[in-house]
């Protein structure tokens, strides 16, 4: 996507006329729901007890009215720029969040919560919702629209909706390659097997609630990660990408797509159902190896704090921050900008569209 007028084309993408031409008109996507981590999470972790939050500032500073709303980033999320793109509304809202409507909850909601994985030991080291815990609150909020709406409505609006899950990368950074639990057991082939079979299992379990349109997202180039860049490089100062961990991520992808295929092939062909994998590795690895192309003048390090270590509350009100995030692929030490987020919300539209038109 050419981001070279980054500022001129989100003033006219996100006006109502421009947003209705966008959104697929054989587009029949009754409510988005999302599923997974930080990279997802508009606020849930702010009503659990955890250390995994964003709920002040400078995260939100490009939000509306500069509200630090949970999202570890400084302004929107890939979802919010998907939901609007489908014609559903401008944001997101965490599930999690008291004060939530009824017509916010039949839209759809954000059931992630940042620091979670797939692997069940990677929420209890973070004092977060798991996987399972965010598809149980799924039937809660089921449970909760047909007392609204009644159990045909619901059905139907389950059945019409969309869904994101994006997960896997706490479960390599923050469990796997820091904790030393599961490398006692696994080697790290035997781990990505191991991932894959628990990401299997909720994407079965989402499909078994109604799911027909499920997107998955796939891993970064977790190399590139500046926090990762920081305590593992060993090129004398120099802030390079760090290939191994970006291998790590290109074979978790390449098996995750290919057991995505076969749940297609072998199992939903006969179904209306799909689901499909979306690559944000190449938007993203992309923008880091060509920040120029985009405008980006610093690929390695966040506009937060120092940038090399900072996220959640290590990136607060008494941190330094940049005086343009839309200069910087990186919010913080893990997480990207709004202006990438938007990036890869570009590159994933032929994906997002073959899921939203109606088959």
């Amino acid at each position: 996507m050419d981001y070279l007028s980054a500022l001129v084309v989100l003033i006219i993408l996100f006006t109502p006329a421009a947003n209705a031409k966008l959104a697929s008109s054989s587009s029949s996507v009754s409510a988005i729901f999302i599923f997974g981590d930080s990279t997802v999470d508009p606020g849930n972790n702010n009503y659990i007890s955890t250390y995994f939050r964003s709920n002040f500032p400078p995260y939100g500073k490009d939000f509306l009215n500069h509200t630090p709303t949970g999202r570890f980033t400084n302004g929107r999320l890939a979802n919010d720029f998907i939901s609007q793109y489908i014609g559903i509304k401008e944001y997101v809202p965490p599930y999690l969040d008291p004060t939530l409507s009824i017509q916010e909850l039949i839209t759809g909601v954000s059931f992630a919560s940042a620091g979670s994985g797939f692997d069940p030991l990677t929420p209890a080291i973070n004092s977060v919702m798991s996987m399972w815990e965010q598809l149980e609150q799924f039937r809660e909020y089921k449970a909760k629209l047909e007392t609204a709406v009644g159990k045909d409505k619901t059905k139907e609006l389950i059945n019409n909706a969309i869904y994101f899950v994006s997960a896997g990368t706490n479960d390599f950074v923050v469990n796997y390659f820091t904790v030393p639990i599961r490398r006692r057991t696994y080697t790290i082939s035997t781990y990505t097997t191991f991932l894959l079979q628990h990401a299997r299992q909720f994407f079965q379990g989402l499909l078994d609630e109604g799911g027909r349109r499920i997107g998955v997202v796939g891993l970064p180039p977790m190399g590139c990660l500046p926090v990762v860049i920081t305590l593992y490089t060993d090129n004398h100062g120099k802030r390079e990408c760090i290939d191994y961990f970006s291998s790590v991520a290109r074979n978790y992808n390449e098996m995750l797509e290919k057991q995505l295929k076969n749940m297609q092939i072998h199992q939903l062909q006969q179904s209306r159902s799909r689901i499909a994998y979306m690559d944000i590795y190449g938007p993203l690895h992309d923008m880091i190896l060509l920040g120029s192309k985009y405008d980006f003048e610093e690929v390695s390090s966040g506009c937060c704090g120092t940038g090399l270590l900072e996220a959640s509350y290590l990136c607060n009100k008494g941190s330094r921050v940049c005086s343009d995030a839309n200069k910087f692929v990186f919010w913080d030490s893990i997480h990207p900008t709004e202006r990438s987020y938007f990036v890869m919300f570009q590159s994933l539209r032929p994906v997002i569209d073959a899921l939203s038109i109606h088959h």
